[in-house]
């Protein structure tokens, strides 16, 4: 009796409704097969002194280097790049290398390139007569690098064989563990209008002045990866999968018109040559102005400049250390701005070039983007390693290499900048300078694994535009918007944990899902210090090393006491989705006598034990004869044998502290849908007011499709509603109320 009394006496605002095994249901066979929450031993690869099961390397982790000394020359007239290189590749590994892989990206575009021949093709019903003789008549341009050369550090020839986009470089013995080796590579390449053509970079044409804007990448054969996880990586690149780069050390010196304006990865070594006197004391002033962009080139000398084309000749020379690849962006039509950014430990520059037709937008915005991005970043991850970070005018692009980056957005020909187009370009220079973190830094395997540098980097990127103003327009990242993708048709959809080639909707799946989760993990699963803590302990344990997926499934649980591996299984190696509804609700009232109409057959019948003594009864409103009237706020006065008891059990300093419940609901929520997610309830009272209650995802650790909680409540709810503020990518909202709320139409969300 003690024990029953107690109960209610001391009921709670919120607790467990027990199941009973009599009132279990029979299971359906296959339905409970697969455990949601089982660890990941069957999906990760096993721990080992390489990568260990903390996710942090092992003490026998290595990494390859490859150095290069490279000479480029751009035929401006021409459009075609000229370059030699001598690569020193350091074998850390501890195997022996009979041959050594090289990238040959610029083979992606080639006549003989199989890139075009696995795509689906329909015949289009009407063409315009540029797009048929494009596409039936036009011969396909000169495209690919043309390799002369590959010798080794005595001038002899190496054999080497292209497989489309990889060359295979045979060693006369054995490159050994510890050792490294020297070679060198000429070729050139024509370079493609990648406006016309399309392509990570190329250059942009102007009509109007009859110059060029180069954004050049992928423009040297370019080290493969060689790992612990899988050898050499040596796939193909098809055009959708990045680049799995060795870091390494830079000297590039770059040739190019006498009035161009160039920027590149690394140290300017000899800016005084290559600046006007004005233009070196402007830079000077950029390196100590922290709060505006100070314009070492200005429009004025770009204009002038873009009038001439120089048949001479200027040098710049560049030096970069410990990155994995290198950029190049020329143009005698650059407007060049700068300014210094504070970190926590140093100062780097943000800087942007840009073409007068890009003004009044980038002016205003480029560099300011670049100096908040660097900023933002650095605080949830480290401090940005690097001496400074571009951003670079190029309509119609998105793509990031170490220090410097394109990106698109411009105003219209009458200068007129849409929000559409600010918030555009400020959003695609946020994102291509983070993928200066996530993956030039945190060295992810992106011809593998997309998501690891997309998906991480949108994450980011969502937190950095609501960094720079709450009311961002963000597109990625809240969970509400993946909603549309995850509740699409399954035959096209994939696994976040997918080969890049092998997805059909590239952008939701490797940029928005992957982000997405992050925001759920951060917002609504494990708190945002808990989060913090383990991102960025990723973030560090893997600057300048290849993380794989597991390294980072691993670290995030090692570092926060968080199990993920239900929320791994669910969101990143299957295609399920969030569906959590109410299934039903309870209302009770309490009576000191067993009601007889009720179902319940053990109150009915008193199977209790008698020595316990009276009792206090819960009848619910699905009882036989149940009437409404009964339903009334509880006063324990009310109920002599619960108002004894407290009389003479508790204190009146005690009894003061007591919780007053009035009204009870036991409420059942289903899982239609396959993916685990926390329950997030809110109460709506008959006052307006609410309360929030979020209970953890380990209450569906049975294995149940249906749970139930019981709510006490000193106020009668009015309305039961399930995540309120779409925090958990639920597709179907039309079970989430009680009582039920009809979704509404876009007709009625235009009459709103």
């Amino acid at each position: 009796m003690k024990k029953i009394i107690f109960l209610f006496a001391m009921l709670p605002a919120v607790f467990f409704a027990q199941e009973t095994k009599n009132t279990e249901k029979k299971r359906e066979p296959g339905k409970y097969d697969t455990n949601k929450f089982s660890q990941m031993y069957d999906l990760m690869a096993t721990p080992n002194m390489f990568r260990t099961a903390s996710g942090a390397p092992g003490p026998a982790y290595y990494q390859q280097q490859a150095d290069y000394k490279m000479n480029i020359e751009l035929d401006d007239r021409n459009a075609r790049l000229y370059g030699t290189e001598t690569i020193t590749y350091h074998n850390n590994s501890p195997d022996n290398l009979e041959y050594l892989w090289v990238q040959l990206d610029q083979n992606q575009k080639a006549k003989d390139s199989e890139s075009p021949l696995v795509d689906n093709q329909k015949m289009d019903k009407a063409m315009t007569p540029a797009g048929f003789s494009k596409k039936f008549l036009e011969e396909k341009p000169e495209r690919g690098f043309v390799i002369e050369y590959v010798k080794d550090a005595k001038g002899n020839p190496m054999k080497y064989t292209i497989n489309h986009t990889m060359m295979r470089i045979d060693l006369p013995k054995p490159l050994k563990s510890k050792e490294k080796i020297s070679f060198s590579i000429k070729w050139w390449f024509n370079i493609n209008n990648y406006r016309v053509e399309g392509g990570r970079s190329g250059y942009e044409h102007f009509d109007k002045d009859g110059n060029n804007l180069y954004v050049l990448a992928q423009f040297y054969p370019r080290m493969a990866v060689y790992n612990d996880v899988e050898g050499w990586q040596n796939m193909q690149f098809w055009g959708s999968g990045e680049f799995a780069l060795p870091f390494g050390n830079f000297e590039v010196n770059i040739t190019v018109p006498a009035d161009h304006i160039l920027e590149a990865t690394g140290d300017l070594q000899n800016r005084k040559e290559v600046f006007t006197a004005e233009q070196f004391k402007r830079y000077q002033l950029a390196e100590k102005t922290y709060d505006k962009p100070v314009v070492v080139v200005t429009q004025e000398e770009a204009e002038a400049a873009s009038k001439g084309f120089s048949d001479k000749k200027k040098t710049w020379k560049f030096s970069a250390k410990y990155v994995r690849d290198f950029g190049i962006s020329t143009s005698r039509k650059f407007i060049y701005d700068a300014m210094a950014v504070k970190l926590s430990e140093k100062s780097v520059m943000a800087i942007s070039l840009y073409p007068p037709e890009a003004n009044p937008l980038w002016g205003e915005y480029s560099t300011k983007t670049v100096a908040h991005t660097l900023k933002s970043y650095s605080s949830h991850t480290f401090d940005y390693p690097y001496p400074k970070a571009i951003s670079i005018s190029a309509e119609d692009q998105g793509m990031e290499y170490p220090m410097i980056c394109w990106n698109y957005g411009r105003p219209d020909e009458n200068g007129f900048v849409s929000e559409r187009i600010k918030y555009g370009m400020q959003s695609v220079i946020i994102h291509e300078v983070g993928h200066n973190f996530f993956p030039m830094i945190v060295n992810s395997d992106e011809r593998q694994w997309t998501w690891m540098d997309e998906g991480l980097n949108t994450f980011l990127q969502y937190l950095a535009e609501q960094e720079l103003s709450p009311s961002y327009p963000s597109q990625r990242g809240p969970a509400a918007k993946i909603v549309p993708y995850m509740s699409g048709p399954q035959n096209f959809l994939e696994p976040i944990m997918s080969n890049s080639e092998t997805i059909h909707q590239f952008g939701a799946n490797a940029y928005a899902k992957p982000a997405t989760g992050l925001n759920i993990l951060r917002e609504t699963i494990m708190g945002k210090e808990l989060f913090d803590y383990a991102f960025k302990t990723y973030a560090n344990r893997w600057k300048f090393k290849h993380p794989t997926p597991e390294d980072f499934f691993r670290t995030m649980e090692d570092a926060s006491a968080v199990d993920l591996d239900w929320f791994w299984r669910g969101w990143f190696y299957s295609t399920d989705y969030v569906d959590i509804g109410i299934q039903n609700v309870k209302e009770y009232y309490v009576t000191a006598e067993a009601p007889k109409e009720t179902k319940d057959v053990n109150i009915r019948k008193g199977r209790f034990n008698k020595e316990e003594g009276p009792f206090v009864y819960m009848v619910s409103s699905d009882s036989e004869g149940f009437n409404k009237k009964n339903i009334k706020p509880l006063d324990v006065n009310d109920i002599k044998v619960l108002s004894d008891f407290i009389q003479e059990k508790y204190t009146q300093e005690e009894r003061s502290k007591l919780k007053s419940p009035k009204y009870f609901y036991e409420v059942a929520f289903d899982k239609p849908g396959g993916m685990l997610m926390p329950i997030l309830v809110q109460l709506v009272y008959e006052d307006g007011t609410t309360e929030d209650f979020n209970f953890p995802v380990q209450i569906w650790r049975k294995g149940n499709q249906v749970v139930s909680r019981v709510f006490a409540t000193d106020k009668k709810v009015a309305k039961i509603k399930l995540d309120p503020k779409l925090q958990t990518a639920d597709i179907d909202l039309e079970n989430n109320s009680w009582p039920r709320e009809k979704a509404k139409s876009k007709f009625d969300e235009l009459e709103d």
